[in-house]
């Protein structure tokens, strides 16, 4: 098999931080501070275990640490702005100082990202593409920091059900260009957009499986792709087996992924993925 050859991105963050992305794929650690996400609902709800499960991911190889307070498993009901705040901000405050490596917040609400970045976050995770927020653009542009634009078919509460699309691949790169047109005209930078398929978010599995397997045909975009495929349904489908049992069937998606362009993967097991990436990198760039 012969790999295209990836445009070269450079993650930059108002810190000065920056992430090469191309030939060594970005490793995105996942920290839920949530009482029901799918996978690790309540294991991280405690600021104590928060604060050393991030310190773990950096010692295990993440390149960004991703913090979010809301789950958006299906299903999942939405919080207050408030006691979103609630729960990342005492984590926020505790893990600036000893977090060397740049801290994401998974939200789509406004006011949680500004109030994260004025805590040390430099990059935005908006499940939503800044759709479910008209404030989002606005805060991405002025804090000038990087943000994750994804793919969704409704809403976590109603997504899953019955999803239907005439051409998934197409459906979903038109849905880029719109949003990527309306960062634009926000002023946001385009080295700052970020984009996300969105694995499981309005998908069945056969979608799921199609845009693992034509993940390259999104970087006709010219944008960085992020991938989260861990742990998640599709995997359980396929292997009945529940969320933590997961690991092997992540390995596989996360190596097809990276083999298929993916810039970076989200995942709950860093030290496990990042030997498999490193593993794909070296078959990718042979």
């Amino acid at each position: 098999m012969l790999f295209p050859p990836y445009k070269e991105f450079i993650l930059k963050f108002p810190s000065g931080y920056t992430i090469p992305l191309n030939k060594k794929t970005c490793i995105m650690g996942i920290l839920n501070i949530t009482p029901d996400s799918f996978s690790d609902g309540g294991d991280f709800f405690s600021i104590d275990s928060a604060v050393k499960q991030a310190v773990s991911l950096q010692e295990e190889g993440a390149d960004i640490l991703d913090i979010g307070g809301e789950s958006s498993r299906p299903g999942s009901k939405q919080i207050s702005v408030e006691e979103e705040l609630s729960r990342i901000v005492p984590i926020l405050k505790e893990l600036i100082s000893i977090i060397k490596i740049p801290i994401s917040v998974d939200t789509y609400k406004s006011r949680v990202a500004e109030r994260a970045i004025e805590l040390g976050a430099g990059l935005i995770n908006d499940i939503s593409a800044m759709r479910m927020d008209p404030d989002m653009p606005k805060i991405a542009a002025e804090t000038n920091v990087p943000i994750i634009l994804m793919h969704m078919l409704g809403k976590p509460q109603t997504m899953q059900n019955n999803p239907h699309y005439n051409s998934l691949i197409d459906e979903i790169k038109l849905f880029f260009k719109e949003r990527i047109d309306c960062a634009k005209s926000a002023g946001i930078k385009p080295e700052n957009i970020i984009i996300d398929p969105g694995i499981g978010f309005g998908k069945t599995l056969e979608h799921n499986l199609k845009i693992i397997k034509y993940l390259d045909s999104f970087h006709s975009l010219g944008f960085p792709v992020l991938i989260g495929t861990s742990r998640k349904s599709m995997i359980g489908n396929i292997l009945n087996l529940p969320p933590k049992e997961r690991l092997e069937g992540t390995s596989a998606t996360v190596t097809a992924s990276i083999l298929n362009g993916a810039n970076i993967i989200r995942v709950h097991d860093v030290k496990e993925m990042k030997l498999v990436a490193l593993m794909a990198d070296a078959i990718k760039n042979v």
